[in-house]
């Protein structure tokens, strides 16, 4: 069963109940060692029974499941086609649930005839399924279909499935964006708590409808563009519950749901599509609100999602935080609002690497011809997202509102910029007034540590000017090895090693990129002197502790501690780059870091001046902090005193 299944380093790991270091480390120190038989440089795959074979000679302990051997094989198979070949095997799973007898009686014929009326009788079990399948199986995926049935026999059509969909996504993470599950949870309890029909027009590998199983007596209806997306979307939400259908088109240019309307609506769009069908689209009837512009594909999924919910039905719709701002849809925003359609615009923390944007939940209800609402929610859900549900039942209900909310008039909203950022109306409700002394607390105890942080420095008037050395130099004698990152090397969001960027080492701050490892990656290691290859203000940093990888667009000097202090070594690298506000220069950008000078000291004169520096360093750590515990605190003061809920003190 093993010939042609392939493994990944992880695999290896997770079979032998190893971490992936451990791994690697076996690939360097046995020269026995399966050799890779596919994949990449980066993430090669080694054949199975070679790995079992070897693991085995040198007493490894490790654990082969049913399923993992199912996985294994699927691998080997079908890697370009894994997800549709996982798909299909959903289809079979969903099969194998329904009509066990009739897949026994299959089973116990030849390959040949399996081959010839798998496919046909699975469409005529699974109907649901019957749109997804166009061809049928081949002689590899007979042996795996036997494969499966014998692991579901064991673990659960549902246990294997999910299986099966966990590993595909952790090797193919950048094909298919899954939302958080804390975010399908919370759009879900938001509006869907109590719906009997439930549609998510963009529904991906089918999360947000997953997390509305709770309850199987729904109607689920999903649409997906992505077929391979929309076969495991199918399989997942009919393993769960009896009544789902995915339709495979794109929403917007081809409906598959025209003139339905469902209890409620749940959405995640494609963000910033600029290929939504702009000109496509133009004259169509559907832009109750108003014509999205090319730009805000988001406001075509929102009007698209109003469109199929029956009066009164909710939407939740997660959307890029400038939709709330961008001047460009303050029209459409201001229909929905003056329409009575947007009802709460919840902010949620930012999912990506540090310094992505925060997204917005925005919450709808189609007009019912009721009385129009007069206010908006708004929450900052950002350090816990599931406060939202209890803000939004106490809005809805007419109760005080939690920290952390507010509610709005529609009539102040309507400006020229109809700017609904949650962030910029909950400022204005002002600062509670316990948030003013801790931040001057933070800062008293900031400025207070400031001075004793300084290193003790003296004068000298007529200082001795020592013999002087480059950093070229050091390079040529060994003290001094300078690494940057690979060329085509840079920080992607879904990849699993930390990684410290050019804006890192300009902030003073850890790692916080992540990558895929390269061919050549460098790996931090304590004592490292990282500086950027153009830095447009001082900008130097000595690693404290190793373990990420270095960025791209920076220069990374390790040096030999028996003959080269590093301190020592970014002090004055740090004094030969331009001050911190001169801005990009020409000479910044012809910065050669080899003709870097330092003086020729002794290793003990080294490490006196290189502490001095360290010292350096740390006070301007702390000094950035204070700076910005003092913009907090002056920020909170204007607003408080504007807003009443600070007044001066009796004294002043």
């Amino acid at each position: 069963m093993s010939d042609g299944s392939t493994v990944a380093t992880g695999d290896i790991a997770r079979l032998a109940g190893v971490g992936r270091a451990a791994v690697s480390n076996w690939r360097r120190r046995f020269p026995d060692f399966p050799t890779p038989v596919g994949g990449s440089s980066a993430s090669p795959l080694f054949a199975l029974a070679e790995v079992e074979d070897w693991l085995r000679r040198h007493d490894k302990p490790f654990q082969l499941t049913l399923v993992d051997r199912l996985w294994q094989s699927l691998r080997g198979a079908a890697d370009l086609q894994l997800g549709d070949r996982i798909g299909y095997l959903g289809g079979f799973l969903v099969f194998l649930e329904r009509d066990p007898a009739g897949w026994k009686s299959l089973a116990d014929q030849p390959d040949a005839v399996v081959v010839h009326r798998l496919a046909e009788t699975a469409r005529a079990v699974v109907p649901e399924f019957a749109h997804l399948i166009t061809d049928p199986p081949d002689q590899d995926a007979v042996t795996i279909v036997r494969l499966a049935a014998e692991a579901a026999a064991q673990e659960g059509s549902l246990a294997v499935f999910d299986f099966l969909c966990q590993r595909y996504l952790e090797v193919n993470s950048r094909r298919h964006t899954v939302t958080p599950a804390a975010f399908a949870s919370l759009m879900v309890a938001l509006v869907a708590s109590e719906a009997e029909t439930i549609l998510d027009p963009a529904c991906g590998i089918g999360t947000l409808l997953l997390a509305a199983t709770d309850s199987p007596a729904r109607k689920f209806r999903g649409q997906e563009a992505n077929r391979t997306a929309a076969r495991i979307a199918t399989a997942k939400l009919l393993l769960h519950v009896g009544d789902a259908r995915v339709a495979v088109s794109d929403s917007l240019r081809s409906d598959a749901y025209a003139g339905e309307l469902f209890d409620a609506v749940v959405c995640v769009p494609p963000f910033a599509d600029r290929s939504w069908g702009h000109d496509e689209l133009t004259g169509d009837a559907c832009w109750e609100y108003g014509l999205p512009p090319r730009g805000e594909p988001e406001l075509a999924w929102a009007q698209h999602c109003l469109r199929h919910v029956k009066p009164g039905g909710r939407v939740a719709l997660l959307v890029p935080g400038a939709v709330a701002s961008r001047r460009s849809g303050r029209r459409i925003r201001s229909n929905l609002l003056r329409a009575g359609a947007l009802r709460a615009v919840i902010c949620l923390p930012a999912t990506g690497p540090a310094g992505a944007v925060a997204p917005d939940l925005w919450l709808m209800q189609r007009p019912d011809g009721a009385r129009r609402p007069d206010e908006v929610l708004m929450v900052d859900a950002c350090s816990e997202p599931a406060g939202a549900v209890q803000a939004w039942a106490a809005f809805c209900a007419g109760s005080e509102l939690p920290a952390g909310s507010r509610a709005v008039p529609i009539i102040d909203l309507l400006d020229d910029d109809v700017d609904l950022s949650p962030a910029r109306h909950l400022a204005a409700a002002g600062t509670p007034p316990s948030a003013f002394p801790p931040v001057l607390a933070a800062l008293s105890k900031a400025v207070d540590a400031l001075v004793p942080t300084l290193p003790g420095l003296t004068d000298i008037p007529s200082p001795d000017v020592p013999m002087m050395t480059t950093v070229g130099d050091l390079v040529r004698t060994g003290a001094v090895t300078i690494r940057q990152a690979p060329m085509k090397m840079g920080t992607a969001e879904d990849g699993p090693a930390p990684v410290l960027t050019a804006r890192d080492v300009r902030l003073g701050r850890p790692a916080s990129g992540t990558a895929v490892p390269l061919p050549g990656a460098v790996t931090l290691k304590a004592g490292d002197v990282v500086t950027p290859l153009a830095p447009r203000a001082s900008a130097v940093h000595v690693v404290a502790e190793g373990g990420p990888l270095l960025g791209p667009r920076l220069y990374l000097l390790r040096v030999d501690p028996d003959q080269l202090d590093p301190y020592f070594l970014a002090g004055f690298l740090r004094a030969a780059q331009p001050a911190s506000g001169s801005g990009g220069s020409s000479l910044a950008s012809r910065l050669d870091i080899r003709r870097s000078r330092l003086p020729r000291l002794p290793l003990s004169e080294q490490r006196r001046i290189g502490a001095a520096f360290r010292r350096l360093m740390a006070f301007e750590a702390q000094l950035r902090e204070a700076t910005a515990l003092g913009e907090e605190l002056v920020e909170r003061g204007f607003v408080g005193l504007s807003d009443g809920t600070l007044r001066p003190t009796v004294a002043d």
